[in-house]
């Protein structure tokens, strides 16, 4: 008889939908504890940004992998995978139940599918240079050398997209191809929230709100003056946007000069990241194991009968 493997409840769904507020009912009720599944939410000091819980959230119930790494620390999805790994079965070991919870679709399916990554060596010269090119460059690049990867890559991850290009010229082989599915690790439930566009329009727009008056351009200003913009955290949605306004508050459009306003400046995050949601929503959706729901309620219904099977 087949050992049973210890269970994984994992909280998906685009950013801003609701995912870490029903993560943090859903863990108090089942005692729980929560691994975030968020590549921005690992950095120290980007906290408004990255929309992280709050102090209050994560002394409610206990999170992992949240503040890990300088902003300026190299980091890639292999090394989360091992994080995260280690922190589920600390939870497991200690009789508590994990939630994996977030947004990043490359985070999640390491840990689902025990990702086996190719293990290349990071190769400086080729970095530099792709460093030089802007976003559109290096997934053109991309593309050419994976077509079936640049389907699913986030095109505005600059880093993500530099080591695709970096493992794809050291093997010769498509980026997609070598990424291998393990044993599983783990009894796994995946919920994912989703909201109809409108609907998470305005949860994006109110979050981006909250943001402003939270203190987001103080916070950008610090990171800059202290690491400065190349660095690849920095290239992230909600901090990026802010170089062309705190560089130079005018902008050249055509003969005349305009200055960019804070609306501008706020409608271009806006606009970033309800692209960036569709990007996770079609990554998501090629995953048919995902149990979708409306609410906390069925979420809850899924989670009693993948605990207890016998339960209706």
């Amino acid at each position: 008889m087949s050992k049973k493997l210890p269970k994984l409840i994992v909280i998906l769904g685009p950013t801003a939908v609701g995912k870490t507020k029903l993560a943090i009912r859903l863990a108090k009720e089942f005692n729980g504890e929560i691994v975030s599944a968020d590549s921005r939410q690992l950095y120290k000091e980007m906290n408004i940004g990255t929309g992280k819980p709050t102090k209050k959230q994560m002394r409610e119930v206990p999170h992992h992998l949240i503040d890990i790494i300088n902003p300026d620390q190299e980091f890639n999805v292999a090394l989360y995978k091992k994080l995260a790994v280690s922190a589920i079965k600390d939870i497991q070991k200690r009789g508590k139940l994990p939630f994996l919870v977030g947004g990043t679709g490359l985070y999640i399916k390491a840990v689902v599918d025990n990702i086996k990554f190719p293990k290349i060596k990071p190769h400086k010269k080729l970095r530099k240079e792709l460093e030089n090119k802007t976003l559109k460059q290096l997934f053109e690049i991309y593309k050419k050398l994976d077509p079936q990867g640049a389907k699913l890559i986030d095109k505005q991850n600059k880093r993500r997209l530099i080591r695709a290009i970096e493992v794809c010229k050291a093997t010769k082989k498509p980026f997609w191809e070598q990424r291998k599915k393990g044993k599983p690790l783990f009894d796994i439930l995946q919920i994912g929230i989703k909201l109809p566009k409108k609907e998470l329009k305005k949860k994006i727009e109110k979050r981006i709100d909250k943001m402003f008056t939270q203190g987001l351009e103080k916070e950008v200003k610090n990171l800059a003056q202290k690491y400065g913009w190349k660095i690849s955290s920095m290239q992230t949605i909600g901090y990026q946007e802010w170089r062309p306004y705190l560089d130079s508050p005018l902008a050249s459009i055509g003969s005349r000069t305009k200055k960019i306003t804070k609306k501008e400046l706020k409608q271009k995050i806006t606009l970033h990241t309800c692209q960036f949601a569709k990007r996770q929503m079609t990554w998501l959706k090629s995953d048919s194991r995902i149990n979708w729901i409306k609410n906390q309620k069925q979420a809850e219904a899924l989670i009693k009968k993948f605990l207890n099977p016998s339960f209706n």
